[in-house]
């Protein structure tokens, strides 16, 4: 008898660490990426930069990360220049997601 394992989503975690560039400080950028970050239930934070970039440093399910990528994507398209992602293991660091 052949055993037939069905789809599974893959929820293990990650870490994203990500820098915005663009027009993205002065506008609510860290204040949305906080709200859409807490509603995906997702740790980490996000700062502004000396530079006028953001940086954000998130953890969770891939799936969720990319789906906040999108939804900032959509909030702020016109803004961002640049998301520059780098992926890596979570280090479970993080209770909650915040501002700094």
């Amino acid at each position: 008898m052949a055993v037939i394992e069905s789809w599974r989503p893959d929820f293990s975690m990650v870490r994203a660490q990500i820098h915005f560039t663009g027009t993205v400080q002065g506008v609510g950028f860290r204040y949305t990426t906080l709200s859409f970050a807490q509603g995906l239930v997702l740790t980490g934070w996000v700062k502004n930069l000396p530079n006028g970039g953001v940086e954000a440093v998130v953890e969770g399910p891939r799936a969720k990360i990319e789906e906040l990528l999108a939804r900032l994507k959509g909030q702020f398209g016109g803004l961002i220049r640049g998301a520059h992602v780098e992926w890596g293991e979570a280090r479970g660091e993080f209770d909650k997601f915040f501002i700094i």
